[in-house]
């Protein structure tokens, strides 16, 4: 295979793999900031808030005393690694926990102007310019009697935060590495109980594809790949007996056609040069006209089961009497019954029996079972033929007192072309393909046919049929 469709799939995972990391890297890291830079500045702004609500501030925020919260708010903003600021209504520094600022000193902000913030409380940035490094800045106003009275700023490196954001990152990172590492099993069993199974099929297929049936594909599996390598050796070994059926079919078919064309050929070429003379003509002739009704027979046969096996679901279903059709079939070999002295009892239930089937070839059932039971009965014999019904089903019986059929050859009787040793002799004219046909055509019907024989005693031939409502 050019393509691999399991390196398909590795590569799919390794790319799912690079994009996952570059989202957590990228699109995970900015969320987690934005997340962490709003729940630092809403912790700020409820501690800023406490500090403008102190009296001491609201009161003293221009007068020197402001200097006696230096300590505390120093010692908060050393807690939070973070700058404190306190500034008045002119926007000037009054107090800076940094220690910048020295007692009664002012410092004016530039370009400060908290209406700009709107509803906002803090931001990000060197605020105006004041910081060379990026800090998160938040603000609340101090205010007496609803009126503004200046600022408390606290600055939070950006530093900080981003170090715990890599932190959280960093934890994202491993979790995503386990999940990742957890979901490559998944490649290692679809490895075993995919793509190994699939490459056994396709070489299956490739080894049923370059002629080789003899290979089974050597899965166990009970999964839909399972169920395939069974269903494609079940028609590899199917293939591989239908090509020996074939061969077989054709080595018998060659030699039944090749005595009788052999004995003619030869018979009219010795009359055609003299070594026949014409005042013996007449014998061989009748020989002649006697191999070539074996070949009009044989034909006829290998005909009607090609037929069969063409129209074996275009079945002609109708309403008809089995018990007349057997009548009729019977009335045929009147004659040579009559000169063989073979009585021919029909033991029929009721006047009439409807039976479901297609009648012409249910005919040429009974015309087999009846030629198969004349040709090996003996003079002066009986055969009996049978009709019964139950539960709805109708049997036909055809039992005859002949010389019956060898047990070790029960099963072979129905294969094309085959006939007992010991009947060759007197069944010469036979093909070997009337019992076949009966079974074809049974089977076609979705119905059984059973053969219940004892050698020197009889043979019995039983079929059923559904009784027409």
């Amino acid at each position: 295979m050019k393509k691999s469709l399991y390196r398909n799939f590795v590569l799919l995972y390794l790319l799912l793999g690079i994009l996952g990391f570059l989202f957590i890297s990228s699109c995970g890291s900015y969320m987690v900031e934005q997340e962490l830079e709003k729940a630092v500045s809403e912790d700020l702004y409820e501690e800023l808030h406490l500090i403008a609500s102190d009296d001491t501030i609201r009161t003293s925020i221009s007068s020197s005393n402001l200097q006696s919260l230096q300590n505390n708010l120093t010692a908060l903003s050393k807690y939070q690694d973070s700058i404190i600021w306190i500034i008045n209504n002119s926007n000037e520094i009054v107090l800076d926990t940094s220690g910048d600022l020295s007692a009664k000193e002012t410092v004016p902000l530039d370009n400060f102007d908290p209406t700009q913030w709107g509803a906002n409380y803090y931001q990000t940035g060197d605020f105006y310019g004041y910081f060379s490094r990026e800090r998160l800045s938040v603000i609340a106003p101090i205010t007496e009697n609803m009126t503004i009275k200046g600022y408390v700023c606290i600055h939070y490196p950006m530093s900080e935060l981003y170090r715990n954001r890599s932190t959280i990152l960093l934890t994202f990172h491993l979790l995503f590495l386990g999940i990742y590492l957890m979901t490559g099993s998944l490649l290692v069993y679809f490895y075993y109980r995919v793509e190994r199974p699939l490459r056994q099929v396709i070489k299956g297929s490739s080894e049923f594809a370059g002629g080789n049936l003899s290979y089974r594909i050597p899965l166990k599996s009970e999964d839909e790949i399972g169920y395939l390598s069974n269903m494609l050796n079940y028609a590899a070994e199917r293939s591989s007996q239908n090509g020996e059926y074939q061969r077989k079919f054709i080595s018998n078919v060659s030699h039944d056609f090749r005595s009788p064309l052999t004995s003619i050929k030869g018979y009219v070429e010795a009359m055609l040069d003299g070594t026949i003379p014409p005042e013996m003509q007449e014998k061989y002739l009748k020989i002649i006209s006697y191999e070539a009704g074996r070949l009009e027979k044989l034909t006829k046969s290998l005909l009607t089961l090609n037929k069969l096996d063409i129209q074996k679901r275009m079945m002609h279903f109708q309403k008809f009497d089995i018990n007349e059709t057997i009548k009729t079939t019977a009335a045929t070999f009147e004659g040579i019954c009559t000169e063989r002295k073979i009585l021919l009892e029909l033991v029929l239930s009721g006047k009439e029996l409807y039976a479901k089937a297609d009648m012409e070839q249910i005919q040429q059932v009974l015309y087999n079972l009846l030629d198969n039971a004349i040709k090996f009965s003996s003079n002066g014999s009986s055969i009996v033929i049978e009709t019964t019904e139950k539960n709805n089903k109708i049997f036909v019986s055809v039992k005859d007192r002949g010389s019956g059929i060898p047990k070790a050859s029960l099963h072979k009787i129905w294969d094309r072309f085959y006939k007992i040793d010991a009947s060759r002799g007197k069944d010469r004219q036979g093909t070997g393909l009337g019992l076949s046909i009966v079974q074809e055509i049974i089977h076609a019907h979705g119905q059984q046919i059973n053969v219940i024989s004892t050698e020197g005693v009889g043979t019995e031939f039983i079929f059923t049929l559904d009784k027409a409502k």
